[in-house]
């Protein structure tokens, strides 16, 4: 006999009301839907690397003959190569499950209810998730509506005693744009918590993580994903103060990062050449996309030191085009919610799925 009760009632009822994450549909799944074979699919969606991960880390991958043995929890060997590659201290270094996991950490050592974060939006949406879900107030501050530059005295007025935690993503995502160093340093000058999220700076020439030698209050966040192909493995790192990474080290879990994430990305860096490559090459598609979307009536593409070009849609409507390019195959990312009213964020391809993107873009704009 089944005992009824109201499991509702016992769980945090703000947790009720958190949004739910929408998941992304698998590409089989995509082909599937859509009679389309994957190899035809063109994923411009998620800002992924097109070129994937290197023939270093599949090799890695391949010949690994330890994946029934529990991951090194401390990444020792990525954490080496990591120094080596980026030339901050292995001891400043933690790896984790992504870069989103070691958001999770800070949040987990600095929130207690009724902490509030500073969220300088329209940016990465993990920010204010995670600090929902943590019980903190998320003080949204708002960018420029044209430039999105972060409104530095709108943001200082928004820090109060309470404050913990000020977010930058920079270059930020969706809007492809950068922060500036006198803004990171006014920002740390207020003493409070500033996490700089460097998901994408391989794009864009510049770096803030010489700053860790400075102040004791930054910490820089980085991954995998982007420069080294290796979203799906799920690896990402940070660069952090002693004083809060001899904490961290006791939150996290303790097999966070698995044996085939450790293996590939360790490898990945010993092969910097192919990196910078795929890196060189991404860059000149996205000046060539941004280029040929400028000839395009009604679309409104901004400049972007990322590797994702950002439109604003003023003939026609984005989540029409959206849905009709995936009709077609073509994926892009919709956007329609303050600051980022009808419009649309394209990931950099390859040559050829820049042509095949244009080709479908240009025919359904014609009939719009």
């Amino acid at each position: 006999m089944r005992v009824a009760t109201d499991l509702d009632k016992m769980m945090r009822p703000d947790l009720l009301e958190l949004d739910e994450y929408t998941p992304i549909e698998p590409l089989e799944k995509l082909s599937e839907r859509l009679g389309i074979p994957v190899e035809r699919i063109v994923k411009l969606d998620a800002n992924e690397n097109p070129y994937g991960c290197d023939p270093a880390a599949l090799q890695a991958l391949a010949t690994n003959r330890v994946y029934h043995i529990y991951p090194d929890p401390t990444c020792l060997f990525l954490r080496e190569a990591l120094e080596k590659f980026t030339g901050f201290d292995r001891e400043r270094i933690l790896v984790g499950s992504g870069s989103d996991e070691l958001l999770e950490l800070l949040i987990r050592l600095f929130i207690t209810p009724g902490d509030n974060i500073i969220d300088l939006v329209p940016t990465f949406g993990m920010y204010s998730f995670l600090g929902k879900l943590y019980q903190a107030e998320v003080r949204s501050v708002a960018r420029d509506p044209q430039t999105y530059a972060v409104d530095l005295d709108a943001t200082l007025q928004a820090i109060d005693e309470r404050t913990k935690i000020i977010f930058v993503c920079t270059p930020n995502n969706p809007t492809g744009n950068q922060c500036s160093e006198e803004t990171i340093r006014a920002l740390l000058a207020t003493g409070k918590l500033v996490v700089v999220d460097e998901a994408y700076h391989d794009f864009a020439g510049t770096s803030y993580g010489s700053l860790t030698n400075e102040y004791e209050n930054l910490v820089v966040l980085r991954t995998f994903s982007k420069l080294s192909g290796l979203a799906g493995l799920r690896v990402g790192y940070g660069i952090f103060p002693p004083a809060i990474i001899k904490h961290l080290w006791k939150i996290k879990q303790p097999y966070n990062v698995t044996v085939a994430g450790q293996a590939a990305a360790t490898a990945s860096l010993k092969d910097p050449a192919w990196l910078q490559e795929k890196v060189g090459l991404i860059v000149a598609e996205r000046e060539k996309l941004f280029n040929l979307l400028q000839e395009l009536d009604g679309i409104e593409p901004l400049p972007s030191s990322s590797n994702f070009i950002f439109c604003r849609v003023h003939r026609g409507n984005a989540r029409l085009i959206k849905e009709t390019l995936e009709t077609r195959g073509v994926f892009i990312r919709y956007f329609n919610k303050p600051l980022l009213q009808n419009s649309f964020r394209i990931s950099v391809g390859t040559p050829e799925q820049t042509a095949i993107l244009m080709e479908n873009l240009r025919e359904v704009l014609a009939a719009v």
